[in-house]
C-alpha cells in the first residue's frame, strides 16, 4: 500500500481535523475579516462586526440542539478542566452532595475538583475493569444535587450508549469530545460542557449549555468571572471572548447544518465506526479492548497482540501519513478518534492498512 497522492489523514485526539471550508474561510478572516482591511484577530469583540458572529453562534447551536428558552448557550474562555472547578462552584453547596460516575482519566479529574467544594459520591465506577467498559448500574440518592457523567472517555476509549436519564436527579455532562455527533434530547440535561477543539472548533473556547433554572442555589460567593449568570447576563461577552475559537465554530456549525445537522453527524459515525471496529475484530493481530457495548464511536482504542509490533505499525501509519494514530502516553497502545469532519475516505486507508499489515506480520 502507497499513498501515491499524499493525502493526510487526521486522526488527532484533539486539537483535531476540521473541514476544509472551515479552514479556507477562517484563514481569509484572518487576513481580511468581511471586507473590513481589518483581521478578525484584531477587531473590536463589542462592535458591529463581531456582535453578528456571536449571535449566529448562538443561533446555530441552539438549533442543531434543539434547544428550549430555559437553556442558555455560553461560550466561555479555557476548556473543559475549568469546568471541572466552575460547574460544583455554581451548583453545589459545602453541605450537599453531588454525585460522579468514574469512568476514565477525565470524570476522574472533574471528581478531584468537584471535592473542593462539597461532598462527592460515586455513584457507578468502571476502575476495577480498568475502565474498558462502563457501570452497568448507578447508585444516585434522590437528594443530590445533580449526577456528573462524561459521556465518552477519549483515552478510555469507552462512550455512555444510554444515557442515565433517568437517574432522579439533574443531569450534567462533560461532552467535549461526542458533541452533536449522535441524536438525542439536550434538553433533559441541566448543563453539557465540552470544551471545542475535538468536535466542534478550535482550542480556546468552551461551550456550556446551562438550565437557567439551576442556578442562583448555592449560599456560597462566587468570582464575578466565574458566575454562569453574569455570562447569561453579558451575551457571554463579561470580558473580552476568544473572539477567533468562536469565529471557527460558528463557521463549524454553519457547515454541520449544511450537510444535514446532528442526524447525518450520526449516521456518518455509526459507518466510520462500524467499519473500524469491524476490522479490529476480523484481524487477530488486533486487540480492540473496551468491551463491545461500550465502545466509543469517536475514540477507537486498540492495541497489537505481539507488543514488538507497535513501532513498526506506527511506522507504517507515519509513512501513510495518518497522523494521530499512536494511543495516549498514560496507557500506550493506539488511538483512533473519528470526529464529525473526519471523511469516511481516512477510515478505509486506515483500514486497508490494517489489512495488509495483519497479512505480513500475522
Amino acid at each position: 500500500m502507497a499513498n501515491s497522492q499524499g493525502v493526510l489523514h487526521n486522526f488527532n485526539a484533539g486539537p483535531s481535523i476540521l473541514p476544509k471550508e472551515v479552514f479556507q474561510e477562517a484563514s481569509q478572516a484572518i487576513l481580511d475579516f468581511k471586507g473590513s482591511g481589518l483581521s478578525i484577530l484584531e477587531i473590536g469583540h463589542r462592535t458591529s462586526l463581531f456582535q453578528p458572529v456571536m449571535d449566529e453562534a448562538r443561533a446555530l447551536l441552539k438549533e442543531l440542539m434543539g434547544l428550549d428558552d430555559d437553556h442558555e448557550p455560553l461560550f466561555l474562555h479555557g476548556g473543559a478542566s475549568t469546568q471541572f472547578m466552575q460547574v460544583p462552584m455554581n451548583l453545589l453547596n459545602e453541605n450537599e452532595l453531588a454525585c460522579y460516575t468514574e469512568t476514565g482519566t477525565w470524570s476522574t479529574k472533574a471528581i478531584k475538583e468537584a471535592r473542593l467544594f462539597g461532598h462527592v459520591e460515586i455513584a457507578g465506577s468502571s476502575a476495577s475493569s480498568h475502565f474498558t467498559s462502563m457501570p452497568s448500574q448507578l447508585n444516585v440518592p434522590a437528594t443530590a444535587a445533580y449526577l456528573h457523567i462524561t459521556t465518552n472517555e477519549t483515552i478510555a476509549g469507552t462512550q455512555w450508549q444510554q444515557i442515565p436519564f433517568d437517574c432522579g436527579v439533574p443531569l450534567v455532562a462533560d461532552m467535549s469530545s461526542d458533541i452533536l455527533s449522535r441524536e438525542m434530547d439536550f434538553n433533559r440535561f441541566s448543563l453539557i460542557y465540552a470544551g471545542a477543539q475535538k468536535n466542534l472548533g478550535a482550542a480556546g473556547v468552551n461551550i456550556v449549555v446551562v438550565d437557567k433554572n439551576m442556578l442562583g442555589k448555592v449560599e456560597r460567593k462566587i468570582p464575578t468571572i466565574l458566575d454562569y449568570r453574569n455570562h447569561i447576563k453579558e451575551g457571554s461577552m463579561l470580558n473580552t471572548p476568544p473572539v477567533f475559537a468562536i469565529y471557527v465554530v460558528m463557521l463549524n456549525l454553519r457547515w454541520l447544518k449544511a450537510q444535514g445537522g446532528v442526524k447525518e453527524m450520526q449516521r456518518r459515525s455509526e459507518a466510520k465506526s462500524k467499519l473500524l471496529y469491524d476490522t479490529l475484530d476480523s484481524l487477530p493481530i488486533f486487540n480492540p479492548v473496551v468491551e463491545k457495548a461500550c465502545r466509543s464511536k469517536m475514540n477507537v482504542v486498540f492495541t497489537i497482540t505481539d507488543p514488538v509490533l507497535e513501532n513498526e505499525f506506527n511506522t507504517r501509519c507515519m509513512e501513510e501519513r495518518m497522523i494521530g494514530v499512536k494511543g495516549h502516553r498514560s496507557v500506550g497502545g493506539f488511538r483512533v478518534s473519528l470526529y464529525n469532519a473526519l471523511p469516511l475516505q481516512s477510515v478505509e486507508a486506515l483500514t486497508e492498512l490494517m489489512k495488509e499489515f495483519a497479512k505480513i506480520k500475522g
